[in-house]
């Protein structure tokens, strides 16, 4: 049986037709269809874009910036956003929104999951930085919890000062998390300080390393904006750490030792997020021709291979290397994403970009071709 909306709707259209022109009969009949989506990416990496695959409504399901997403153990979609009626979004993969819950994250912007005894739970960093009614940012101190997947509360982690490791004029305004086979857990204070802390399964203290006072400048972290386990070699996992305003990834052992560098020139990146042998990120900014960052909209996405080599750009330009040497990427000239703040790979490697600062739109779903 038709709503009440259908009837209205109908009804309307039926007015329209009975008084339109054959051409404006036309133009009634298909408004509804849209410009075909474009498809994005390079080589065996392209990808469909579907900016309306989220089948949400702004009015019961608000969003601000959407910040990061993951999968679960059962295939569901649980995104993190900073809107405080609806922290946590969760989707099935066509779309359909399943469940939504948290208000106490103003600041919601890193989501890892972990998987423990056959049960899944979540790591929720709260960066402390929020937006009041007026559009000014303020600053609080920085939180992360560890809960369940209906949002009960497990544990949160002290204030690093609690435990001595932060001097009285050090911000802890964390943004990520991973955790470790073991258990472990590690927080990067990629608005605050720099560091990475390592905690155990329990939340306590182990090391941190990171920030900005070591002799060699390559063990120095700048915007710390991401980390994650790189697993890829099972025998020998590394922490894949972001310095996002040195345009890299840095590697480090398990216990904070540095070992490379990963060079993303033009490419202000998020967190690597592993799947297969491939590392995928969203980049939030890029630079134009001469080098000079672009604040507005110049995000997308980028794709390493095994080797940590840059195989795709879905969103930018293609990435070209010069003697073994990546060369500047550039945003494309007609931009699909404006910030790309996340991605998330499904069991079907499809892709979900989450935005921040993107007008409030809903994560972006990419179908592999």
């Amino acid at each position: 049986m038709p709503s009440r909306r259908d009837f209205i709707r109908q009804s309307a259209m039926a007015s329209a037709l009975a008084v339109a022109t054959p051409a404006s009969t036309f133009a009634i009949l298909h408004k509804d269809r849209q410009p075909e989506e474009p498809t994005v990416g390079h080589g065996a990496f392209t990808y469909k874009v579907d900016k309306g695959w989220a089948k949400i409504s702004v009015n019961n399901t608000p969003l601000a910036n959407c910040h990061e997403m993951v999968q679960d153990s059962k295939g569901r979609l649980i995104m993190l956003g900073d809107c405080t009626k609806n922290n946590i979004l969760v989707f099935d993969k066509s779309g359909k929104l399943l469940d939504f819950w948290g208000n106490s994250f103003p600041g919601g912007h890193g989501l890892t999951i972990s998987k423990e005894g056959g049960e899944d739970f979540l790591l929720i960093t709260d960066c402390g930085f929020y937006q009041d009614r007026n559009g000014g940012f303020q600053r609080q101190a920085g939180l992360v919890v560890k809960t369940d997947l209906t949002g009960r509360l497990i544990f949160a982690l002290g204030h690093p000062r609690t435990i001595g490791i932060y001097k009285d004029d050090e911000y802890f305004q964390p943004t990520e998390t991973a955790v470790a086979p073991n258990g472990d857990i590690y927080v990067a204070d990629g608005y605050g300080s720099d560091y990475i802390i390592q905690y155990n399964s329990k939340g306590q203290y182990l090391r941190h390393f990171g920030g900005h006072h070591n002799a060699n400048p390559d063990h120095n972290l700048v915007n710390a904006h991401g980390i994650c386990v790189d697993l890829r070699d099972k025998n020998n996992p590394t922490l894949i750490c972001t310095s996002r305003e040195e345009n890299c990834f840095k590697i480090f052992t398990m216990d904070g030792k540095f070992i490379r560098r990963v060079d993303l020139p033009g490419m202000y990146v998020c967190r690597a997020v592993p799947d297969g042998e491939n590392i995928y990120a969203g980049i939030c900014w890029s630079k134009d021709a001469n080098g000079k960052k672009l604040d507005g909209d110049s995000g997308f996405v980028t794709v390493l291979d095994a080797g940590n080599k840059v195989v795709s750009n879905p969103g930018g330009a293609a990435p070209v290397y010069k003697n073994g040497v990546l060369q500047p990427t550039l945003a494309a000239a007609n931009p699909v994403f404006q910030h790309g703040h996340d991605v998330c790979v499904d069991d079907e490697k499809s892709l979900y970009v989450c935005q921040w600062n993107a007008n409030h739109t809903a994560p972006v779903k990419l179908t592999r071709v």
